[in-house]
């Protein structure tokens, strides 16, 4: 019988912000990790997925922080797989607090890419083998696509050029990095007052060491609820939109 990725975390000082806070990066960070090592588990991580060329990359995530934890506060990270439609794999995560109540709810979309090309591949072993899958939903709806909404006019505030410090084991920007330029962009102001309440995010083309980032951002002052300020960053290479990031906070 398949199990989850199950994981007991003690939040550290490196993990936390100027409120003492777990930082939304710092989920984002041992999100990725956990997906890493059941993907092991699983028989399809990296060892077994280089060998024929192939990378998992993340597509799109949807998370909701219902509550977040604090500097050492004791909690537990759960991940697993959750099946497959046509190019695209879904993963659940769920981090839960010492009473055992959801802190954090998160559904991510992944595809596989051949790592030569860098085109979308098949993974036919794992999307046709529903054992290896767990029909549990953390958020029932797939992470989603995001437009901006009718009349947005998103306002360049920065450029951020690709370096080493970017750069994950596949050779492009780790996925994380781009939520740290999305809050940074955004304001410390905002950031550092009110807590952040969701986060959705689709990657949709890699950025490479050198490429210079250009950062829009645009604030939407009619469509979040009456307590709410809602934030959309996209990032730009070449003109042509390498990610967008919506935060609710």
């Amino acid at each position: 019988m398949i199990e989850k990725f199950n994981q007991d975390l003690e939040i550290t000082c490196y993990e936390s912000d100027m409120n003492s806070q777990m930082r939304p990066t710092a989920f984002l960070n041992l999100a990725q990790e956990a997906a890493n090592q059941h993907a092991n588990y699983l028989g399809v991580g990296y060892d077994t997925m280089h060998i024929t060329r192939k990378a998992w990359v993340l597509s799109r995530m949807h998370v909701r922080f219902n509550h977040t934890p604090h500097w050492r506060d004791r909690v537990n990270l759960q991940s697993w797989h959750k099946g497959a439609n046509g190019y695209l794999y879904f993963r659940d995560f769920v981090v839960t607090d010492s009473a055992g109540r959801a802190a954090i709810e998160a559904t991510t979309s992944w595809l596989v890419i051949d790592m030569d090309s860098r085109r979308l591949t098949k993974y036919t072993e794992l999307a046709e083998d529903q054992e290896r899958c767990i029909c549990e939903d953390v958020i029932p709806e797939q992470a989603p696509k995001i437009t901006l909404p009718s009349g947005a006019e998103p306002e360049q505030v920065a450029t951020h050029t690709a370096r080493y410090s970017d750069l994950d084991m596949n050779g492009h920007v780790n996925n994380v990095n781009y939520v740290e330029w999305a809050m940074d962009v955004i304001g410390y102001d905002v950031v550092s007052k009110l807590p952040l309440r969701e986060l959705f995010i689709n990657y949709n083309t890699e950025v490479k060491i050198g490429d210079d980032v250009v950062l829009k951002l645009w604030e939407d002052a009619e469509n979040g609820a009456a307590d709410e300020r809602l934030f959309y960053v996209i990032g730009e290479v070449g003109g042509k939109n390498s990610f967008i990031v919506k935060l609710v906070f």
